[in-house]
């Protein structure tokens, strides 16, 4: 793989991610820049199992599922980057800090999230992330993460 590429589909997502539906939140890959940063696409849909709850008559993706949507796209980035597609490991949430949310996510919105590494070791990397829609900001994180071991089945 090059540095940077064009992005993938959600096949390439399927085999980067442990997660599949109704919890996958990474639809498409638009570009990938190894080393440093991911831009993804989330197509929110009415058909959300979420939506049911939050809120009838007024649904609004959760601030807490907009944060997963980072983390997956992140989790994509440092599989890409270290190259663990296939090898068993995982990307596990270490910590979050500094969550805002600026705007609400509705249905048919496009959620764009970009994440880049704001430091990477072997085991544990650090992220900052953006989601946002038509380029209003919607949510603002940053969040560490640890690769290891997938758990004993």
């Amino acid at each position: 793989m090059s540095d940077s590429e064009s992005g993938f589909d959600v096949r390439r997502v399927l085999e980067a991610l442990p997660h599949r539906y109704p919890l996958l939140l990474v639809d498409r890959v638009v570009k990938l820049e190894r080393d440093e940063r991911i831009h993804a696409i989330k197509a929110v849909s009415f058909n959300e199992q979420f939506f049911q709850g939050h809120f009838p008559g007024s649904p609004i993706m959760p601030g807490v599922l907009q944060v997963e949507a980072l983390a997956q796209a992140a989790g994509v980035l440092a599989v890409e980057t270290l190259e663990l597609a296939g090898s068993g490991k995982l990307v596990y949430f270490m910590a979050i800090e500094n969550a805002k949310f600026r705007a609400p996510v509705t249905p048919g919105c496009l959620l764009d999230l970009e994440v880049e590494f704001v430091q990477k070791r072997a085991r544990v990397c650090k992220f900052a992330g953006k989601a946002s829609v038509e380029g209003k900001v919607t949510c603002e994180v940053q969040f560490t993460a640890m690769i290891a071991d997938a758990p004993d089945q």
